[in-house]
């Protein structure tokens, strides 16, 4: 019999060759390196360039001397590319997930969950990338015709955060690149190993050097701001906290570059008492421990009605208690370390104050100690509405419960913060489910599923969680182009 195989251990550093730029990996004019750690043993991966000034600059202009040939590509073979895309990180998703569970932390099983829906998004904006059409009309005047035509914005710059390294990244990259834009890629240092693996894949797959670069920095204001002031680039897209958003919008304003931001969130999750108890606990797991809460989208607040409060609450402690804690890339983890120390004590602090307020831990509650930035799986019941977690992203694996009355005061309380992003509601009664997803202040909603991300729905927020959408029949492509008005006379 033969022995199975061993999976080959990846070499971190031969994703740490440079800066990607025009096609070509250079070091960073300042020499300087920034380290990347693995959070589940603080081992340091590798070390990635750290890009200044003079490095931005040059992005901009090799995306700038790709601009007018990707522009001018047919879409048809600019959608074979990017389905070339897609067909190659499926190849290797493999590797993509351990080197995501290493540098991130996360869960293998949700790692190469991120893999399948990052690649998704290079399917569907393939086949998007064709269908771009224009318009064509009569004036009501009868003088001219109106035609409409979509022209790529430009240079794009993306900002992507930490915890989906490459759904994050694939999410703006495809879109633009269907839509006819260069961009350049600047993702998080805690992660930037994935960033620069796909873009080997991509130089593999044709994209053309320059049409897509990638940068590290540490000084992260600085060197976008740089990029933002350069007139030639027309297009900023960004996920991230509220706080980074409203300043890169005020940087982004002084240009009038137009601006995509996916912000932070504070979602409501709402169990009625005609729920099907079991969909609902299946949902809140999906929704509160998808990448460990490490998620925007991530269940926040979870308001449950009396009558089913204590079956529900009882149900959550007994699952979130039994899941398995430990390193990303061991197979059994199903929740693995927070990205940082920082992250650690964050949560620590949120819970300790629920506590000291009157809140009850019945599971969980205690950080790690040792080696790792680990928390356990925590559920926490009779959390008072001034705690700070009720205001604050949570972003870990704590489930603070609040149990409400009536339909009406689970509308307002979902509401009765500045975030916007996603929100929860599980109801047997689809009328109910309708009405109170209409009343929810949110730009996605999730109706007895706890799931909500699609690459072919459109995914944003409303009031402090963003502006514009990723991903949709044609959201995605439409926030990397322009419509043009002639008026034609015939």
């Amino acid at each position: 019999m033969n022995a199975p195989q061993k999976t080959p251990a990846l070499d971190f550093p031969a994703f740490a060759k440079g800066l990607y730029i025009g096609g070509d990996w250079r070091a960073a004019k300042s020499g300087k390196t920034i380290n990347v750690t693995d959070p589940s043993s603080e081992a340091v991966l590798a070390a990635v360039a750290d890009a200044g000034l003079e490095d931005a600059a040059a992005a901009v202009d090799a995306a700038a001397a790709a601009a007018r040939g990707w522009r001018q590509t047919p879409p048809r073979q600019r959608s074979e590319i990017l389905r070339r895309c897609f067909e190659l990180m499926i190849a290797r998703a493999d590797m993509l997930a351990r080197l995501i569970s290493h540098e991130n932390g996360k869960a293998l099983r949700d790692a190469r969950g991120e893999v399948a829906y990052a690649a998704e998004f290079f399917r569907w904006n393939a086949e998007e990338a064709v269908r771009i059409s224009g318009e064509y009309g009569l004036a009501p005047s009868g003088a001219n015709r109106i035609i409409v035509d979509y022209q790529p914005m430009g240079i794009a710059v993306l900002i992507t955060p930490w915890n989906f390294p490459a759904a994050m990244a694939t999410r703006k990259i495809a879109p633009a690149l269907a839509a006819g834009c260069t961009v350049i890629l600047k993702p998080a240092t805690e992660t930037p190993l994935t960033a620069y693996a796909l873009a080997d894949l991509f130089a593999e797959a044709g994209v053309p050097p320059g049409v897509v670069n990638v940068l590290t920095t540490s000084t992260p204001g600085p060197v976008t701001n740089a990029m933002l002031a350069d007139p030639r680039v027309r297009k900023l897209s960004f996920t991230g906290s509220t706080g980074v958003g409203r300043a890169l919008l005020s940087e982004a304003g002084k240009n009038v570059i137009s601006c995509s931001m996916e912000l932070g969130g504070n979602a409501p999750f709402v169990v009625f008492d005609d729920a099907d108890l079991e969909l609902a606990l299946d949902g809140v797991m999906v929704a509160k421990m998808r990448n460990a809460g490490e998620a925007c989208t991530a269940a926040n607040r979870i308001y449950v009605q009396s009558g089913i409060h204590d079956a529900f609450a009882e149900g959550l402690a007994k699952r979130m208690a039994a899941l398995k804690v430990g390193e990303g890339v061991d197979e059994a983890t199903e929740c693995g370390p927070m990205i940082t120390r920082k992250a650690v004590e964050k949560i620590d602090r949120l819970v300790s104050d629920a506590v000291g307020r009157g809140a009850k831990i019945t599971c969980g509650g205690k950080k790690g100690e040792g080696t790792g930035f680990f928390y356990p799986p925590t559920v926490i019941t009779d959390v008072p509405d001034d705690s700070e977690m009720v205001r604050e992203e949570i972003f870990g694996p704590v489930a603070p419960l609040y149990r409400f009355e009536t339909e009406e005061e689970a509308i307002e309380r979902a509401n009765d913060t500045e975030y916007g992003l996603a929100a929860y509601v599980f109801t047997r009664d689809i009328g109910r489910g309708l009405r109170v997803a209409g009343g929810i202040e949110a730009g996605m909603i999730a109706l007895n599923r706890g799931l909500v991300s699609d690459p072919a729905a459109p995914f944003g927020g409303v009031k402090q969680s963003g502006l514009g959408r990723e991903g949709g029949q044609h959201h995605g492509i439409a926030e990397y182009m322009e419509a043009k008005y002639i008026a034609a006379s015939i």
